[in-house]
């Protein structure tokens, strides 16, 4: 079999986005459909689901199927897919976007805590591609896998484990398709966004330590003040299709970090490891805050 061209862009794909409900998954709908994708949408939420698919339509996008389920649900996943092959036949694009957010130390994390990372953020798009990739390289005519990691599945942050044990994975993963769906023309890209203004970005469950509490409120604004858009993560998808990237930034300073790790790593090792010191010597203050006889985190799971 002749090599096969990879596909350059969205326009005329039949296109699968999940995460499709809000942040950066609803924006890459968007941007998708203007561009001229058929578009294959999922989402646990489905009212947020709905919201997109009816906004699309308005626009004079097109939407072949919708439909609201959990990513981390493989017998959801393969029966959805077995729905989209038998209406539409194998798909073009695959972007796996849904995701969600745990922080804490490894004193503080539980294994629910962990499996919920690994599930939803690995396990997912691995249900997804399992069911889709094939598919697509079956039927010879190239293509583009989009997994959305995050600037933890490339650097090492402080209260990450958890989260960045999902997103390293993904990234891993991602390397190892790039050469192996090469051959088959189909270009594998992994997103590496920082702070995102999505729901997400305050959001997310910090294990073991007050997030209402002012200190921590501080340094978490020092991460959501810097917070992209959603609609520049999709543009930013959609150029990286186009120009062929592998890692795709959502922000100059990811790729900037990303950069000094790999040419300094004295230096980066030194780094990471005062500013392990200083979120330890912050989580020890406000634990010491802590009212008398309150023992757990408003995130932490409930004594047993």
């Amino acid at each position: 079999m002749g090599r096969v061209d990879r596909r350059k862009s969205v326009q005329d794909a039949k296109t699968l986005i999940t995460g499709a409900a809000s942040g950066i998954g609803r924006a890459t709908a968007l941007a998708s459909a203007a561009r001229g994708a058929q578009l294959v949408l999922t989402d646990i939420d489905a009212d947020g689901l709905a919201d997109t698919v009816a906004e699309i339509e308005r626009a004079g996008g097109t939407v072949l199927i919708a439909e609201a389920f959990d990513i981390s649900n493989h017998d959801a996943v393969a029966g959805f897919a077995a729905t989209v092959h038998e209406r539409f036949g194998s798909l073009d694009v695959v972007m796996n976007v849904a995701g969600t957010s745990v922080w804490g130390t490894v004193d503080s994390l539980e294994i629910q805590h962990w499996r919920r990372m690994i599930d939803i953020n690995l396990l997912g798009p691995i249900n997804v591609i399992e069911r889709f990739v094939p598919p697509m390289v079956r039927a010879g005519q190239g293509g583009a896998l989009v997994n959305v990691s995050s600037a933890a599945g490339l650097l090492a942050l402080p209260w990450h484990a958890a989260y960045s044990a999902s997103k390293y994975g993904l990234r891993g993963l991602s390397e190892v398709l790039r050469f192996e769906l090469a051959e088959h023309g189909i270009s594998v890209h992994v997103v590496t966004p920082g702070a995102v203004a999505t729901p997400l970005v305050r959001s997310f469950d910090l294990v073991g330590v007050d997030k209402e509490h002012p200190r921590v409120q501080r340094v978490t604004s020092l991460f959501t003040r810097h917070a992209v858009a959603p609609e520049k993560v999709a543009e930013v998808i959609l150029k990286g299709i186009e120009r062929n990237r592998f890692l795709v930034y959502s922000s100059f300073d990811i790729r900037f970090g990303y950069w000094w790790k790999r040419k300094f790593a004295l230096p980066y090792e030194l780094l990471m490891r005062q500013a392990n010191l200083q979120f330890s010597t912050l989580k020890q203050s406000v634990n010491r805050d802590r009212p008398a006889g309150n023992t757990t985190s408003p995130d932490s799971p409930a004594p047993r």
